[in-house]
């Protein structure tokens, strides 16, 4: 039986691509079962579309972030997902819905976790004059990209490099952890103990 994985993505889709593309170069069994979006406009969903997979998007006003919530734990809830992967979501998950799913929400963050945290990471990078940045898998945790590390990409990064440069560095790694994490955990390769995480290939 495959095993099912919704994703959740604000943007272009760029990760949401590489992970079906990965499952299907791979032959794994499992299923992305829909994709869904907390913006109307994002380029994912017609990526979504274009493969045949259900593309949802919720757009509630800010003031309405509980209603909001609600609608995502529903709709995620309809699908029994084994899995659900954050690829470029821009929202904060609720607890309730972190909760839910112990160790089994995956982001991709753009930089070597603990460091930069947050939105705009790969500037804080750039501005901090840290000479390596990177990409960052880990569970979602109810803490702000605190969650338990899977993998990790290290981008050096060079004196020419403007941020459009090195975004594009860190996404190409982001493209080549990101599948390979959900691949370890689809195969149960993924041992936790304590906040150290080992892959056993």
């Amino acid at each position: 039986m495959k095993k099912k994985i919704v994703v959740l993505a604000s943007g272009n889709g760029t990760n949401f691509v590489s992970l079906r593309e990965y499952i299907r170069k791979k032959k794994l069994k499992a299923e992305i079962v829909s994709l869904i979006s907390d913006n109307p406009a994002a380029n994912a969903l017609l990526l979504a579309h274009s493969f045949g997979i259900e593309p949802i998007s919720f757009s509630f006003p800010k003031e309405e972030r509980e209603a909001y919530n609600q609608a995502l734990d529903q709709k995620i809830a309809e699908y029994s997902p084994d899995l659900i992967v954050a690829a470029g979501y821009m929202k904060i998950l609720p607890p309730f819905l972190v909760d839910k799913y112990p160790n089994r929400i995956i982001n991709i963050h753009p930089s070597l976790l603990p460091s930069f945290k947050g939105l705009h990471a790969i500037r804080q990078a750039m501005n901090y004059g840290v000479k390596f940045t990177g990409c960052t898998t880990h569970f979602v945790d109810n803490s702000l990209d605190g969650g338990i590390i899977i993998m990790q990409s290290v981008v050096k990064i060079k004196e020419d490099m403007t941020e459009s440069d090195l975004t594009a560095a860190v996404h190409k790694e982001e493209y080549k952890i990101l599948p390979k994490s959900v691949h370890y955990f689809l195969d149960d390769k993924i041992k936790i103990e304590n906040r150290k995480i080992t892959i056993q290939e």
